[in-house]
């Protein structure tokens, strides 16, 4: 069961580790499926209807045809884009979830004096409040990755291309 009881029976480092494991676990496995979800996203043609206003045929119509499409066109390897930053992007959120709902909950039982009525109440927003956190924390590496999925063919390969898409991530930090 999640949150403070009093006990101590996990560190705050056991439960970054667990947060970190659970965030490289999902990230591993769901990441194929994140790399259909941008490219239909980032679609402009409509799936639906054969062509576009502008007489463009979409190039991803279905699920299987698109799998079928990403794996000739780029490779199996295709489906683990931006798995890296990916991989960070979910060991990092997971870390600052875990251990920020772990601070919350266990500040919250010390100083209000939490019981058993108000506990899934105070979970809710301890769990909202560590969510907007890692949010925030993780969100950098969100935008690298959604670019590397993106990018299809051709790949990346320059320094001058990767230092421009770390200037646009420190850009997207920047208020004008």
């Amino acid at each position: 069961m999640v949150g403070y009881r009093g006990s101590g029976d996990l560190s705050s480092r056991d439960h970054a580790v667990a947060g970190a494991f659970s965030g490289a676990v999902t990230r591993a496995s769901v990441s194929p499926l994140d790399v259909l979800k941008i490219r239909f996203q980032l679609q402009i043609e409509n799936i639906r209807e054969n062509t576009d206003n502008k007489g463009r045929f979409p190039k991803y119509t279905g699920l299987v045809q698109a799998v079928r499409m990403i794996h000739r066109e780029e490779g199996v390897k295709a489906f683990w884009k931006g798995h890296i930053p990916g991989q960070l992007l979910s060991v990092l959120y997971g870390i600052v979830q875990f251990t920020t709902f772990e601070y919350l909950t266990q500040v919250l039982s010390r100083t209000s004096g939490m019981t058993g009525k108000e506990r899934p109440a105070w979970h809710f927003v301890c769990g909202g409040v560590s969510g907007c956190v890692a949010t925030i924390c993780a969100q950098p590496l969100d935008v690298l990755r959604t670019r590397l999925v993106a990018q299809g063919e051709p790949k990346v390969q320059s320094k001058k291309d990767w230092s421009q898409r770390c200037n646009s991530l420190t850009d997207s930090f920047m208020v004008n």
